[in-house]
């Protein structure tokens, strides 16, 4: 149970609907977790939602990588509704099992590509220490291009928004869901 549940749709302002229907109907196809406590706020559910759109289908970065740092910042935070969210569509987009599982026991994975493996030094980072080392960040900007550092940027700081609002209102995965974060 959620400290703060979503706005029945039939009780909806027309603001808050106009914002309900436009995360329905796109790429995520549904309204759930933060997104749907957000709609108590229509004007930050609106622009919170389009910059996730954005982080997540828009970014320049290939989605095995964005997702391995929506993981990272989902552990840190110990956010187990990012994490169930999250762990399937990094499978998908081809995060190694062995990496995902690593980086849920608090162990540093062995990666395959240099792209993963500066992605997650670099979530790990400033998730943790708040600033980015200049050689961490030249070697970033090396590998994943100047675009693809504020993209990445961009993506630790939108999930971290989605995991404080998990935590702050207690959203939890569907009972049935394995919780695997500790």
């Amino acid at each position: 149970m959620t400290r703060l549940a979503p706005p029945e749709p039939a009780a909806m302002t027309p603001e808050q609907r106009r914002v309900y229907d436009a995360i329905a109907s796109g790429p995520r196809g549904q309204v759930r977790g933060p997104l749907a406590v957000w709609l108590h706020r229509p004007s930050l559910a609106g622009p919170a939602q389009t910059l996730g759109q954005y982080c997540r289908y828009g970014s320049s970065l290939p989605p095995r990588l964005s997702e391995l740092a929506i993981l990272v910042t989902a552990k840190v935070w110990r956010a187990e509704f990012e994490w169930w969210a999250h762990k399937q569509h990094a499978l998908k987009a081809g995060l190694a099992p062995a990496a995902i599982d690593a980086i849920r026991d608090g162990e540093d994975p062995v990666f395959e590509s240099a792209e993963e493996s500066v992605v997650y030094r670099f979530s790990t980072i400033l998730n943790r220490e708040r600033a980015v080392p200049d050689a961490l960040y030249r070697e970033a900007v090396d590998l994943l291009g100047e675009g693809g550092v504020v993209d990445l940027t961009g993506i630790l700081g939108y999930y971290a928004l989605i995991s404080m609002t998990l935590k702050v209102f207690e959203i939890e995965p569907p009972a049935e869901a394995r919780r695997e974060l500790m």
